[in-house]
Protein backbone atom coordinates (compact mmCIF):
# COMPACT_ATOMS: atom_id res chain seq x y z
CA UNK A 1 0.00 0.00 0.00
CA UNK A 2 1.15 3.23 -0.66
CA UNK A 3 0.08 5.38 2.78
CA UNK A 4 0.83 8.70 1.69
CA UNK A 5 -1.41 8.08 -1.38
CA UNK A 6 -4.00 6.69 1.03
CA UNK A 7 -3.61 9.89 3.79
CA UNK A 8 -4.15 12.55 0.89
CA UNK A 9 -7.40 10.85 -0.07
CA UNK A 10 -8.43 11.04 3.51
CA UNK A 11 -7.26 14.78 3.83
CA UNK A 12 -9.33 15.04 0.34
CA UNK A 13 -12.46 13.64 1.77
CA UNK A 14 -12.25 15.67 4.89
CA UNK A 15 -12.22 19.11 3.61
CA UNK A 16 -15.59 18.34 2.80
CA UNK A 17 -18.96 18.07 5.06
CA UNK A 18 -18.38 15.95 7.68
CA UNK A 19 -21.00 13.43 8.59
CA UNK A 20 -22.16 15.31 10.88
CA UNK A 21 -23.00 18.01 8.76
CA UNK A 22 -26.29 17.52 6.81
CA UNK A 23 -28.72 19.70 4.27
CA UNK A 24 -31.76 17.35 3.33
CA UNK A 25 -31.27 16.69 -0.44
CA UNK A 26 -30.96 13.68 -2.83
CA UNK A 27 -29.88 16.37 -5.70
CA UNK A 28 -25.81 16.13 -5.28
CA UNK A 29 -25.21 12.07 -5.08
CA UNK A 30 -28.25 11.66 -7.52
CA UNK A 31 -26.02 14.09 -9.53
CA UNK A 32 -23.14 11.97 -9.24
CA UNK A 33 -24.49 8.24 -9.54
CA UNK A 34 -26.24 9.55 -13.42
CA UNK A 35 -22.52 10.50 -14.66
CA UNK A 36 -21.32 7.19 -13.49
CA UNK A 37 -23.93 5.29 -14.81
CA UNK A 38 -26.49 4.91 -12.17
CA UNK A 39 -24.10 1.96 -10.45
CA UNK A 40 -26.90 1.62 -7.57
CA UNK A 41 -29.22 0.01 -10.05
CA UNK A 42 -26.80 -3.05 -11.24
CA UNK A 43 -28.05 -4.83 -8.28
CA UNK A 44 -30.65 -5.44 -5.75
CA UNK A 45 -29.97 -3.93 -2.07
CA UNK A 46 -30.73 -4.50 1.04
CA UNK A 47 -31.00 -1.24 3.07
CA UNK A 48 -30.84 -1.04 7.00
CA UNK A 49 -32.23 1.55 9.04
CA UNK A 50 -32.75 2.03 12.89
CA UNK A 51 -31.34 3.42 15.75
CA UNK A 52 -29.17 0.53 16.98
CA UNK A 53 -27.76 -2.73 15.19
CA UNK A 54 -27.27 -1.78 12.04
CA UNK A 55 -23.72 -2.84 11.44
CA UNK A 56 -24.34 -5.94 13.18
CA UNK A 57 -27.29 -7.04 11.38
CA UNK A 58 -25.93 -6.02 8.21
CA UNK A 59 -22.62 -8.32 8.80
CA UNK A 60 -25.30 -10.93 9.60
CA UNK A 61 -26.63 -10.73 6.38
CA UNK A 62 -23.70 -10.22 4.79
CA UNK A 63 -22.21 -13.80 5.98
CA UNK A 64 -25.27 -15.35 5.19
CA UNK A 65 -25.32 -14.36 1.62
CA UNK A 66 -21.83 -14.92 1.28
CA UNK A 67 -22.18 -18.47 2.81
CA UNK A 68 -24.99 -19.35 0.50
CA UNK A 69 -22.98 -18.59 -2.30
CA UNK A 70 -23.85 -15.10 -3.84
CA UNK A 71 -20.99 -12.22 -4.46
CA UNK A 72 -21.94 -9.15 -1.46
CA UNK A 73 -20.92 -5.60 -1.25
CA UNK A 74 -21.42 -4.12 1.97
CA UNK A 75 -21.89 -0.30 3.25
CA UNK A 76 -21.53 0.39 6.68
CA UNK A 77 -20.85 3.69 8.73
CA UNK A 78 -19.16 5.04 10.48
CA UNK A 79 -15.71 2.69 10.62
CA UNK A 80 -14.00 2.32 14.20
CA UNK A 81 -10.19 2.40 12.62
CA UNK A 82 -10.00 2.63 9.28
CA UNK A 83 -12.00 4.01 5.82
CA UNK A 84 -11.43 1.05 3.89
CA UNK A 85 -14.12 -0.69 6.69
CA UNK A 86 -16.71 1.14 5.70
CA UNK A 87 -16.93 -0.84 2.06
CA UNK A 88 -16.95 -4.61 2.16
CA UNK A 89 -16.72 -7.53 -0.95
CA UNK A 90 -17.10 -10.86 -0.39
CA UNK A 91 -17.90 -9.91 3.42
CA UNK A 92 -13.79 -8.40 3.52
CA UNK A 93 -13.40 -4.78 3.47
CA UNK A 94 -11.53 -3.40 0.24
CA UNK A 95 -7.49 -2.52 0.48
CA UNK A 96 -6.64 0.96 1.00
CA UNK A 97 -4.97 0.57 -2.92
CA UNK A 98 -8.28 -0.10 -4.22
CA UNK A 99 -9.80 2.71 -2.53
CA UNK A 100 -7.75 5.08 -3.70
CA UNK A 101 -8.32 3.74 -7.04
CA UNK A 102 -12.10 3.92 -6.75
CA UNK A 103 -11.58 7.50 -5.43
CA UNK A 104 -9.69 8.51 -8.07
CA UNK A 105 -11.95 7.15 -10.85
CA UNK A 106 -14.84 9.15 -9.34
CA UNK A 107 -13.06 12.18 -8.68
CA UNK A 108 -13.38 13.73 -11.75
CA UNK A 109 -17.34 13.34 -11.65
CA UNK A 110 -17.65 14.61 -7.55
CA UNK A 111 -15.93 17.60 -9.46
CA UNK A 112 -18.43 18.09 -11.78
CA UNK A 113 -21.40 17.52 -9.64
CA UNK A 114 -18.98 20.04 -7.55
CA UNK A 115 -18.86 23.11 -9.86
CA UNK A 116 -22.88 22.57 -10.50
CA UNK A 117 -23.94 23.27 -7.27
CA UNK A 118 -23.91 25.87 -4.29
CA UNK A 119 -22.87 23.00 -1.91
CA UNK A 120 -20.06 20.66 -2.61
CA UNK A 121 -20.50 16.82 -1.77
CA UNK A 122 -20.31 15.83 1.80
CA UNK A 123 -17.96 13.74 2.20
CA UNK A 124 -20.55 10.60 2.96
CA UNK A 125 -22.02 11.39 -0.33
CA UNK A 126 -18.73 10.82 -1.76
CA UNK A 127 -18.09 7.84 -0.03
CA UNK A 128 -21.17 6.36 -0.85
CA UNK A 129 -21.00 7.05 -4.51
CA UNK A 130 -17.53 5.69 -4.38
CA UNK A 131 -18.97 2.14 -2.22
CA UNK A 132 -22.09 2.00 -5.75
CA UNK A 133 -19.19 1.93 -8.06
CA UNK A 134 -17.20 -0.28 -6.52
CA UNK A 135 -20.29 -2.53 -6.21
CA UNK A 136 -21.03 -2.27 -9.85
CA UNK A 137 -17.17 -2.58 -10.87
CA UNK A 138 -16.53 -6.15 -8.93
CA UNK A 139 -19.85 -6.84 -9.84
CA UNK A 140 -21.58 -8.17 -6.39
CA UNK A 141 -24.71 -10.20 -6.38
CA UNK A 142 -26.34 -8.10 -3.63
CA UNK A 143 -25.45 -5.12 -1.84
CA UNK A 144 -26.01 -4.60 1.83
CA UNK A 145 -26.26 -1.16 2.65
CA UNK A 146 -26.63 0.81 5.84
CA UNK A 147 -27.90 4.27 6.07
CA UNK A 148 -25.65 7.23 7.25
CA UNK A 149 -28.37 9.10 9.07
CA UNK A 150 -32.01 8.65 9.24
CA UNK A 151 -33.54 7.41 5.93
CA UNK A 152 -35.61 9.21 3.40
CA UNK A 153 -32.91 11.84 2.97
CA UNK A 154 -29.59 9.49 3.50
CA UNK A 155 -27.74 9.06 0.17
CA UNK A 156 -27.74 5.44 0.47
CA UNK A 157 -31.58 5.81 -0.36
CA UNK A 158 -30.57 6.68 -4.23
CA UNK A 159 -30.91 2.74 -4.49
CA UNK A 160 -34.26 1.36 -5.01
CA UNK A 161 -34.30 -1.22 -2.48
CA UNK A 162 -35.77 -4.45 -2.44
CA UNK A 163 -35.26 -5.08 1.29
CA UNK A 164 -35.71 -2.67 3.72
CA UNK A 165 -34.89 -3.71 6.93
CA UNK A 166 -35.56 -1.46 10.13
CA UNK A 167 -34.04 -1.93 13.56
CA UNK A 168 -35.51 -0.52 16.78
CA UNK A 169 -36.21 2.77 17.06
CA UNK A 170 -35.34 5.63 19.64
CA UNK A 171 -34.17 8.89 20.43
CA UNK A 172 -30.59 9.35 18.71
CA UNK A 173 -29.35 12.49 16.41
CA UNK A 174 -32.52 14.42 17.87
CA UNK A 175 -30.65 17.45 16.28
CA UNK A 176 -31.14 16.21 12.69
CA UNK A 177 -34.34 13.75 13.06
CA UNK A 178 -37.00 15.25 15.83
CA UNK A 179 -37.41 14.98 19.60
CA UNK A 180 -39.81 12.70 19.03
CA UNK A 181 -40.02 8.88 18.09
CA UNK A 182 -42.54 9.43 15.54
CA UNK A 183 -40.50 11.92 14.03
CA UNK A 184 -37.58 9.79 13.78
CA UNK A 185 -39.60 6.70 12.64
CA UNK A 186 -41.22 8.99 9.92
CA UNK A 187 -37.78 9.60 8.63
CA UNK A 188 -36.38 6.02 8.83
CA UNK A 189 -39.09 4.26 7.44
CA UNK A 190 -38.77 6.49 4.13
CA UNK A 191 -36.65 3.49 3.13
CA UNK A 192 -39.54 1.49 2.40
CA UNK A 193 -40.09 1.70 -1.08
CA UNK A 194 -43.06 1.12 -3.28
CA UNK A 195 -43.12 -2.45 -4.03
CA UNK A 196 -40.85 -3.68 -1.57
CA UNK A 197 -40.39 -5.67 1.43
CA UNK A 198 -40.54 -4.37 5.34
CA UNK A 199 -38.56 -6.56 7.79
CA UNK A 200 -39.39 -4.40 11.12
CA UNK A 201 -37.82 -4.83 14.29
CA UNK A 202 -39.49 -4.82 17.79
CA UNK A 203 -40.69 -1.12 17.79
CA UNK A 204 -42.17 1.21 20.22
CA UNK A 205 -46.00 1.43 19.44
CA UNK A 206 -45.29 4.80 18.12
CA UNK A 207 -42.89 3.61 15.77
CA UNK A 208 -44.91 1.03 14.50
CA UNK A 209 -47.48 3.12 13.53
CA UNK A 210 -45.57 5.38 11.37
CA UNK A 211 -43.99 2.34 9.92
CA UNK A 212 -47.18 0.25 8.94
CA UNK A 213 -48.87 3.81 7.56
CA UNK A 214 -45.81 3.86 4.77
CA UNK A 215 -45.93 0.25 4.36
CA UNK A 216 -49.67 0.83 3.32
CA UNK A 217 -48.87 4.17 1.42
CA UNK A 218 -46.21 2.30 -0.56
CA UNK A 219 -48.30 -0.87 -1.02
CA UNK A 220 -45.18 -2.89 0.32
CA UNK A 221 -45.23 -6.08 2.47
CA UNK A 222 -44.55 -6.05 6.25
CA UNK A 223 -42.64 -8.91 8.07
CA UNK A 224 -42.53 -8.17 11.76
CA UNK A 225 -40.06 -9.23 15.08
CA UNK A 226 -42.11 -11.58 17.43
CA UNK A 227 -45.30 -11.82 14.37
CA UNK A 228 -44.12 -13.34 11.35
CA UNK A 229 -39.98 -13.95 12.78
CA UNK A 230 -38.35 -14.05 16.13
CA UNK A 231 -36.21 -15.34 18.84
CA UNK A 232 -37.47 -18.79 19.93
CA UNK A 233 -34.95 -19.43 22.74
CA UNK A 234 -31.53 -18.64 23.26
CA UNK A 235 -28.81 -19.86 25.99
CA UNK A 236 -25.75 -18.83 27.06
CA UNK A 237 -22.51 -20.73 25.35
CA UNK A 238 -18.97 -20.07 25.35
CA UNK A 239 -17.82 -17.20 23.03
CA UNK A 240 -20.93 -16.31 22.20
CA UNK A 241 -25.00 -17.74 22.47
CA UNK A 242 -26.88 -20.36 21.46
CA UNK A 243 -30.44 -19.19 19.12
CA UNK A 244 -33.48 -21.26 17.81
CA UNK A 245 -34.93 -18.69 15.31
CA UNK A 246 -38.40 -18.14 13.90
CA UNK A 247 -37.71 -17.36 10.33
CA UNK A 248 -40.20 -16.36 7.50
CA UNK A 249 -39.71 -20.16 6.33
CA UNK A 250 -39.57 -22.23 9.66
CA UNK A 251 -37.41 -22.70 12.37
CA UNK A 252 -33.80 -22.63 12.60
CA UNK A 253 -32.38 -24.85 15.67
CA UNK A 254 -28.77 -24.87 16.63
CA UNK A 255 -27.35 -21.96 15.56
CA UNK A 256 -24.55 -20.89 17.31
CA UNK A 257 -23.52 -16.75 17.43
CA UNK A 258 -20.40 -15.81 18.06
CA UNK A 259 -21.71 -12.86 20.42
CA UNK A 260 -23.22 -11.79 23.43
CA UNK A 261 -26.44 -10.31 24.12
CA UNK A 262 -29.80 -10.56 23.40
CA UNK A 263 -30.04 -7.92 21.11
CA UNK A 264 -27.31 -9.60 18.89
CA UNK A 265 -30.20 -12.51 18.78
CA UNK A 266 -32.55 -10.01 17.90
CA UNK A 267 -29.96 -8.77 15.25
CA UNK A 268 -29.92 -12.41 13.87
CA UNK A 269 -33.70 -12.52 13.15
CA UNK A 270 -33.64 -9.52 11.23
CA UNK A 271 -30.87 -10.48 9.24
CA UNK A 272 -32.35 -13.82 8.64
CA UNK A 273 -35.62 -13.32 7.79
CA UNK A 274 -34.09 -9.88 5.58
CA UNK A 275 -31.97 -13.00 3.41
CA UNK A 276 -34.93 -15.28 3.39
CA UNK A 277 -37.12 -12.13 1.70
CA UNK A 278 -34.64 -11.62 -0.47
CA UNK A 279 -34.68 -15.44 -1.88
CA UNK A 280 -38.80 -14.96 -1.75
CA UNK A 281 -38.87 -17.33 0.88
CA UNK A 282 -42.20 -18.51 3.05
CA UNK A 283 -44.11 -21.08 4.80
CA UNK A 284 -42.27 -24.26 4.90
CA UNK A 285 -39.49 -22.29 2.44
CA UNK A 286 -36.44 -22.36 4.64
CA UNK A 287 -33.04 -21.72 3.42
CA UNK A 288 -30.67 -24.41 3.64
CA UNK A 289 -30.10 -24.67 7.40
CA UNK A 290 -26.71 -25.78 7.67
CA UNK A 291 -25.55 -22.89 5.26
CA UNK A 292 -27.41 -20.39 7.77
CA UNK A 293 -25.61 -22.19 10.88
CA UNK A 294 -22.10 -21.74 8.60
CA UNK A 295 -23.23 -18.26 7.90
CA UNK A 296 -23.79 -17.22 11.29
CA UNK A 297 -20.87 -18.79 12.99
CA UNK A 298 -18.42 -17.08 10.79
CA UNK A 299 -19.98 -13.42 12.13
CA UNK A 300 -17.20 -10.69 13.22
CA UNK A 301 -18.98 -7.68 14.63
CA UNK A 302 -15.68 -5.46 15.92
CA UNK A 303 -16.41 -3.04 18.45
CA UNK A 304 -19.59 -4.55 19.82
CA UNK A 305 -19.02 -6.34 23.10
CA UNK A 306 -16.32 -7.32 21.54
CA UNK A 307 -13.13 -9.07 23.80
CA UNK A 308 -9.66 -7.66 23.47
CA UNK A 309 -8.34 -9.14 26.46
CA UNK A 310 -8.52 -11.52 28.96
CA UNK A 311 -7.04 -11.74 32.89
CA UNK A 312 -9.20 -9.12 33.46
CA UNK A 313 -11.52 -9.28 30.58
CA UNK A 314 -11.67 -6.03 28.88
CA UNK A 315 -14.27 -5.65 26.45
CA UNK A 316 -15.11 -2.80 23.92
CA UNK A 317 -18.44 -1.51 23.02
CA UNK A 318 -19.54 1.23 20.38
CA UNK A 319 -22.97 1.87 22.32
CA UNK A 320 -23.43 5.76 22.13
CA UNK A 321 -26.64 6.46 22.87
CA UNK A 322 -28.63 5.31 26.06
CA UNK A 323 -30.37 2.84 23.67
CA UNK A 324 -27.31 1.30 22.74
CA UNK A 325 -25.94 1.11 26.42
CA UNK A 326 -28.79 -0.17 27.68
CA UNK A 327 -28.80 -3.05 25.85
CA UNK A 328 -25.11 -3.41 26.27
CA UNK A 329 -25.99 -3.00 30.05
CA UNK A 330 -28.48 -6.30 30.19
CA UNK A 331 -25.76 -8.34 28.08
CA UNK A 332 -23.22 -7.61 30.81
CA UNK A 333 -25.23 -8.49 33.59
CA UNK A 334 -27.22 -11.56 32.22
CA UNK A 335 -23.89 -13.23 30.54
CA UNK A 336 -21.09 -12.09 32.75
CA UNK A 337 -20.50 -12.49 36.62
CA UNK A 338 -18.21 -10.40 37.04
CA UNK A 339 -17.78 -9.53 41.07
CA UNK A 340 -16.82 -6.15 40.06
CA UNK A 341 -17.20 -3.94 36.17
CA UNK A 342 -15.20 -0.85 35.89
CA UNK A 343 -16.47 1.08 32.80
CA UNK A 344 -13.78 3.02 30.57
CA UNK A 345 -16.32 5.74 28.97
CA UNK A 346 -15.57 8.79 26.50
CA UNK A 347 -18.52 9.95 24.51
CA UNK A 348 -19.42 12.64 21.90
CA UNK A 349 -20.29 16.52 23.21
CA UNK A 350 -23.60 16.05 21.09
CA UNK A 351 -24.75 12.77 22.83
CA UNK A 352 -26.66 12.46 25.32
CA UNK A 353 -24.01 11.59 28.19
CA UNK A 354 -26.37 11.45 30.79
CA UNK A 355 -28.48 8.97 29.35
CA UNK A 356 -25.11 6.51 29.02
CA UNK A 357 -24.16 7.12 32.16
CA UNK A 358 -27.40 6.27 33.79
CA UNK A 359 -28.34 3.38 31.51
CA UNK A 360 -24.43 1.92 32.75
CA UNK A 361 -24.61 3.29 36.16
CA UNK A 362 -26.69 -0.41 37.49
CA UNK A 363 -24.44 -2.81 36.20
CA UNK A 364 -20.92 -0.95 37.05
CA UNK A 365 -19.35 -0.26 40.05
CA UNK A 366 -16.82 2.37 38.98
CA UNK A 367 -16.29 4.60 36.31
CA UNK A 368 -13.24 5.98 34.67
CA UNK A 369 -14.31 9.08 32.69
CA UNK A 370 -11.84 10.07 29.71
CA UNK A 371 -11.93 11.61 25.76
CA UNK A 372 -10.88 10.73 22.36
CA UNK A 373 -9.37 11.78 19.78
CA UNK A 374 -12.26 13.42 17.93
CA UNK A 375 -12.98 17.11 18.01
CA UNK A 376 -16.05 16.58 19.00
CA UNK A 377 -15.29 14.65 22.11
CA UNK A 378 -16.79 15.71 25.24
CA UNK A 379 -14.18 17.10 27.99
CA UNK A 380 -13.66 14.90 30.84
CA UNK A 381 -14.38 17.50 33.54
CA UNK A 382 -17.76 18.05 31.41
CA UNK A 383 -18.69 14.70 31.61
CA UNK A 384 -17.28 14.48 35.06
CA UNK A 385 -19.94 17.04 36.20
CA UNK A 386 -22.58 14.82 34.77
CA UNK A 387 -21.75 11.59 36.20
CA UNK A 388 -21.78 12.62 40.09
CA UNK A 389 -25.51 12.70 40.00
CA UNK A 390 -25.53 9.31 38.63
CA UNK A 391 -22.72 7.80 40.44
CA UNK A 392 -21.46 9.86 43.29
CA UNK A 393 -18.45 11.31 43.93
CA UNK A 394 -16.80 8.20 45.14
CA UNK A 395 -17.43 5.90 42.78
CA UNK A 396 -15.66 7.63 39.79
CA UNK A 397 -12.10 8.91 38.16
CA UNK A 398 -10.80 11.12 36.17
CA UNK A 399 -8.18 10.33 33.03
CA UNK A 400 -7.74 12.86 30.36
CA UNK A 401 -5.75 9.96 28.42
CA UNK A 402 -7.49 6.84 26.77
CA UNK A 403 -4.85 4.58 27.82
CA UNK A 404 -4.28 5.52 30.98
CA UNK A 405 -8.10 5.67 31.37
CA UNK A 406 -7.64 1.78 30.73
CA UNK A 407 -5.09 1.40 32.81
CA UNK A 408 -6.90 2.58 36.04
CA UNK A 409 -9.43 0.39 35.16
CA UNK A 410 -7.45 -2.71 34.74
CA UNK A 411 -5.80 -1.16 38.25
CA UNK A 412 -9.44 -1.15 39.90
CA UNK A 413 -10.01 -4.74 38.86
CA UNK A 414 -6.72 -5.97 40.58
CA UNK A 415 -7.76 -6.89 44.05
CA UNK A 416 -10.84 -9.53 42.26
CA UNK A 417 -8.60 -12.19 40.69
CA UNK A 418 -10.49 -13.88 37.97
CA UNK A 419 -13.64 -11.52 38.79
CA UNK A 420 -13.29 -8.46 37.81
CA UNK A 421 -14.26 -7.18 34.20
CA UNK A 422 -13.87 -4.10 32.35
CA UNK A 423 -15.79 -2.47 29.60
CA UNK A 424 -14.99 0.68 27.40
CA UNK A 425 -17.36 2.31 25.31
CA UNK A 426 -19.26 5.68 24.78
CA UNK A 427 -18.24 6.15 21.25
CA UNK A 428 -17.60 4.19 17.80
CA UNK A 429 -14.59 6.34 17.71
CA UNK A 430 -13.29 5.48 21.89
CA UNK A 431 -14.31 1.34 20.41
CA UNK A 432 -11.86 1.84 17.42
CA UNK A 433 -9.47 3.61 19.71
CA UNK A 434 -9.68 1.22 22.12
CA UNK A 435 -9.07 -1.65 19.45
CA UNK A 436 -5.87 -0.28 18.15
CA UNK A 437 -4.58 0.05 22.08
CA UNK A 438 -4.71 -3.57 22.31
CA UNK A 439 -3.09 -4.36 18.69
CA UNK A 440 -6.58 -5.38 16.56
CA UNK A 441 -6.38 -4.96 12.97
CA UNK A 442 -9.59 -3.16 11.38
CA UNK A 443 -11.76 -5.61 10.34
Amino acid sequence: MNLDEFLDVENELNQRWPETKLEPSLDRIKALAHVLGDPQTNYPVVQLTGTNGKTSTSRMADALFTRIGLRTGRYTSPHLQLATERISLDNQPISPDRYVEVYRDIEPYVAMVDSRSEIRMSKFEVLTGMAYAAFADAPVDVAVVEVGLGGTWDATSIADAKIAVLTPIGLDHTEYLGNRVEDIATEKAGIIKPGSVAIVGEQTPEAMKVILERVAEVDATIARFGSEFGVVSRSVAVGGQLITLQGLGGVYEDIFLPLHGEHQAANAALALASVEAFFGAGADRRLDVEAVRQGFATVITPGRLERVRSAPNIFVDAAHNPHGAAALARALDSEFGFRKLVAVVAVMSDKDAEGILSALEPVVQELVITTNSSPRAMDPDVLAGLAVPIFGEDRFEVRPRLDDAIEEAIHLTEDELSGGGVIVTGSVVTAGEARALFGKEPA
